[in-house]
């Protein structure tokens, strides 16, 4: 194995609106072909950002092998994750996705790992639902977003969700919503994408640590999109805050409370699109933290992730750990669990 991609997007065949003939259901997306272009419509809306393969798995699987990927890590398109409806139906849509990341897994179980979808609109519900889904062992751990319906991930309702995410070993992949922000400046030049989404994975790793999250819960994992966006270059900022100003919160109680303590607990991808900034980043956190991620199929993927690592200057230990080393450690755990989770 050579690499291993931990950030690529997928729409199962189970969503799909010609999956169910029978109904016009707005919810469900569909994906045609005009003028040679993919268009994914979904809610009267079409996007045409996502530039390669959304949904057939041979031909992602091509893809990625010709960028020199061996596996994948296939997670829902945001849109999909269906936080803007009743929790009840959202988690119906979630299983009905899992049900498909699952096949997909079981079709290509050497090549393709999965991260599944929760209800996170109800975090006590979000909390069984992923325990259910941890205990039958062909889930890496779920997707999520740095907010829901506006409440970043930080927020003390939420507790009950990182709870079980900790006691279940679940890996938690916080991506951007992709349409965090409603300042005027955000629809021009692409900036809701280029600036936009960093910002909200930034928003989201501050949340956590100033929230005490992640000191609460020492044993959660958390993979943060787009190489942690900002985060890294506020660490000084954020730990003069916890310790100078009292409306950031409590100052640290010991060093490992401390932010830039705090950052180096996260797993980050490696869509900087920049070797350089990629380099800053192993430098700061460790070679162990940084997974290689492409954000396949869109058009701000990386097209060629791991020619990025490779410029990035990196020693044979640390590259192969960043190619492949990590996303195996921290991926491949696919052994059933003993959750605590019921079965009915």
């Amino acid at each position: 194995m050579t690499a291993f991609d931990a950030h690529a997007h997928v729409i199962v065949p189970e969503l799909l609106r010609d999956s169910d003939p029978g109904t016009e259901a707005s919810w469900r997306p569909s994906v045609t072909r005009r003028d040679g272009r993919q268009v994914v419509a979904l809610d009267g809306r079409e996007i045409l950002s996502a530039v390669r393969e959304f949904v057939d798995l041979g031909q992602i699987l091509e893809d990625r092998a010709a960028a020199g990927v061996d596996r994948v890590l296939l997670c829902p398109w945001v849109p999909l994750l269906y936080y803007d409806v009743p929790a009840a139906t959202g988690q119906t849509r979630c299983r009905l996705q899992n049900e498909g990341l699952a096949r997909l897994h079981s079709r290509e179980p050497n090549r393709v790992s999965v991260l599944g979808a929760v209800p996170l609109q109800d975090p006590e519900l979000a909390a069984d639902e992923l325990r259910v889904l941890m205990a039958g062992g062909t889930f890496a751990g779920v997707e999520i977003t740095a907010s829901v319906n506006g409440i970043y991930i930080g927020d003390p309702r939420f507790a009950p969700f990182w709870a079980a995410a900790e006691q279940c070993d679940a890996l938690v992949f916080v991506h951007p919503t992709t349409r965090g922000f409603s300042d005027p400046a955000f629809a021009e030049r692409y900036l809701w994408n280029l600036v936009g989404n960093p910002m909200e994975t930034t928003l989201a790793a501050a949340h956590l640590i100033l929230s005490g999250t992640l000191t609460r819960h020492p044993g959660l994992r958390v993979l943060l999109a787009h190489g942690g966006g900002a985060i890294v270059s506020l660490a000084g900022r954020l730990r003069h805050g916890q310790q100078h100003v009292a409306a950031a919160g409590p100052p640290p109680a010991t060093a490992q409370d401390a932010a830039d303590a705090l950052i180096g607990r996260f797993l980050f991808d490696t869509v900087t699109h920049d070797p350089r900034l990629l380099a800053d980043l192993i430098a700061y956190v460790g070679a162990d933290r940084v997974l290689l991620g492409s954000d396949y199929p869109f058009d701000m993927a990386d097209p060629d992730p791991v020619a990025t690592v490779q410029a990035a200057g990196l020693d044979a230990r640390a590259q192969a750990a960043v190619l492949t080393g990590n996303a195996e450690r921290e991926l491949l755990r696919t052994a059933p669990r003993d959750t605590g989770a019921g079965h009915g």
